[in-house]
């Protein structure tokens, strides 16, 4: 299915292509972009404010966050990320939002802590962010999937009106349609899960697992006894299953995972450690 904002880059009237791409090589101080003005990817439409707040509430965004948007437009988000007091990158192929980007920022007295840089999305390092926003298109979204899913588990996404194909968001938002919003006022927002697919040797006892993003199912295997790993959730790096009766929380560390499983009101410590591949 082809993303509306793709639909919208191309129903654009001759005119409105014509101004914008006199616009985009002014590189003026007193340039504006102009709503659905073609792009590299996909058109550019600005992000509703409320919806950018909102974006960020989800995301629990603090002045310890390395907040990274992909294709930042105008900059709003970056700078709102700013005044909440984190560090914000805004990557933005077009240098005249770039540059209209760092006025932006200026005037709102935020330089110290809102960055923005001409680049490709594609061939960016954001690696080092804890949350990254975007407005992009699905397409685009499952592109960038697998360098997501590479993220340190733990990282925030957080989506204005696209999702991630089969990665079902672990939040949706939704604002009532609006005149500023348009037909952009849904927010998505996932946390890019540890991965624990493969086969975990307990004390005494091996834990096979099969992984679907977030959540995971499989096998627990003791002796001659066997019962199945359910209800198998990811938090980030925090672990969640049942298997039989007992109920297992943890952490996992690469192929380490530390935590206590619960049975019967009786708790006991437990650790694993990652020994092979599934079959």
């Amino acid at each position: 299915m082809i993303s509306s904002r793709f639909v919208r880059q191309s129903l654009l009237v001759p005119f409105l292509l014509i101004a914008a791409a006199c616009a985009s090589m002014t590189n003026q101080p007193g340039y504006q972009p102009e709503i659905n003005q073609p792009g590299k990817d996909v058109a550019w439409w600005p992000t509703a404010q409320e919806l950018v707040n909102k974006m960020l509430d989800m995301a629990k965004v603090t002045p310890e966050d390395y907040v990274i948007d992909l294709g930042s437009g105008d900059g709003r988000l970056v700078i709102t990320a700013a005044k909440r007091g984190a560090r914000a990158l805004g990557i933005e192929y077009n240098p005249d939002l770039v540059a209209l980007s760092k006025r932006n920022a200026a005037k709102e007295g935020v330089t110290d802590k809102a960055q923005f840089i001409e680049g490709d999305i594609f061939e960016s390092d954001f690696s080092q962010a804890t949350v990254i926003t975007m407005f992009l298109s699905e397409a685009i979204n499952r592109k960038l999937r697998p360098r997501i899913l590479n993220l340190k588990p733990g990282t925030r996404i957080v989506s204005n009106s696209f999702t991630m194909g089969e990665w079902a968001a672990d939040e949706t938002l939704s604002l009532k349609p609006n005149m500023e919003c348009g037909a952009y006022c849904t927010a998505y927002f996932w946390v890019v899960p540890a991965k624990v697919e493969g086969v975990w040797r307990l004390l005494q006892s091996e834990l096979t697992l099969k992984q679907s993003f977030q959540t995971f199912s499989g096998t627990l295997h003791s002796g001659n006894s066997t019962v199945p790993v359910t209800d198998g959730k990811l938090n980030g790096d925090l672990i969640n299953f049942n298997a039989g009766n007992f109920k297992y929380t943890g952490r996992v560390s690469g192929s380490i995972i530390e935590g206590i499983y619960e049975s019967g009101g009786t708790t006991a410590k437990w650790n694993a450690t990652k020994v092979g591949k599934a079959l």
